[in-house]
């Protein structure tokens, strides 16, 4: 018999995998770890500019903290919480009804592809310039005001600005505006990936549009949802450009639209990075919290189990069989 060829040493490619993700690591270290260290380490100290002159770092331990739930943070937590919720809770309803109409097939609705430009256009509009924007429509001369006047439905002009739910209406309404577009397009990709043999399968069965919805469309799109639950918490919990500019930076009327980040912001000004730092870390804890509610909430099937109590369910009937074996 001949002799065998010899077998080629073995390439490895998984060096090249780690070279490749290596820049992302590098990246996310130096303008993100480090910086969160840093952060969550001054947070914890005295440090702060008192005119010319520079007050610590001397260690303070949880003063910082302390201070701030004493004092206005639970406050403008709420507020931001609030002027998320009055954004977010239109956006998603008007999002899953016009990604359903766009993406049924039997309405055969004409010019969609205008439509989703349009919705989607205020996405591209910079916060900033919606801001001014509106400011200028809803002002106490504007023109918002002076039709409502002219029309008869008001008798004098109402000062949205200067009031505490007009002015949460604005923002809300201005958030609502600018993500509902973006929104919609996410939730159209997700409704146009579920089988369409799902839809006939339970249109034979005698299943009316309103059951086919709940029953096949939400449950297939949840993790889409998920998603954009979260994401949409993650930017809610950070709004700072369209208040900031709607209010001109002071939160008004009686600070009840200052959000958390507005107060991080304010800090910062004063070149208090003790307190400063404390806001952010308590800004990412609760991020992180509602990120994890929402996450394992979203994400239970209908027997009401999450995934991993579904695998440790699995895990154990397999050692109770494996014993009987």
């Amino acid at each position: 018999m001949g002799a065998k060829p010899k077998k080629n040493g073995s390439i490895s490619y998984a060096k090249w995998g780690y070279i490749f993700i290596a820049p992302f690591f590098l990246i996310f270290a130096v303008f993100q770890l480090i910086p969160l260290g840093s952060t969550i380490y001054y947070s914890f100290f005295e440090y702060y500019r008192s005119g010319l002159k520079i007050i610590g770092p001397t260690f303070v331990g949880l003063k910082n903290y302390i201070t701030l739930f004493a004092t206005d943070l639970p406050k403008y937590f709420g507020n931001t919480l609030l002027l998320w919720i009055i954004g977010f809770i239109p956006q998603i309803a008007i999002s899953l009804l016009l990604a359903a109409w766009f993406t049924d097939l039997r309405l055969k609705l004409k010019g969609q592809t205008f439509f989703k430009t349009v919705i989607y256009m205020p996405n591209l509009i910079m916060a900033s310039a919606f801001a001014m924007l509106f400011f200028a429509l809803f002002s106490d001369n504007g023109p918002v005001n002076a039709a409502l006047v002219g029309m008869g439905i008001l008798k004098e002009p109402f000062s949205f600005l200067n009031s505490v739910w007009g002015n949460r209406g604005l923002i809300g309404l201005m958030n609502f505006l600018m993500w509902f577009g973006n929104t919609t397009i996410m939730l159209m990709a997700a409704i146009m990936g579920v089988d369409p043999t799902l839809y006939e399968a339970a249109e034979l069965d005698g299943c009316t549009p309103n059951q086919m919805f709940w029953k096949i469309t939400i449950p297939l799109i949840r993790p889409i949802l998920v998603y954009v639950m979260i994401t949409s918490m993650i930017g809610g919990l950070q709004m700072f450009d369209v208040p900031q500019i709607l209010t001109n930076g002071k939160g008004g009327p009686d600070r009840t639209s200052t959000t958390m980040i507005m107060y991080l912001n304010n800090h910062l000004f004063s070149k208090n990075y003790g307190m400063a730092g404390a806001v952010s870390v308590v800004l990412f804890l609760v991020c992180a919290v509602l990120c994890v509610i929402v996450y394992m909430a979203l994400t239970k099937e209908d027997d009401g189990l999450s995934k991993a109590e579904r695998k440790a369910r699995r895990q154990a009937a397999k050692q109770v069989k494996g014993g009987k074996a």
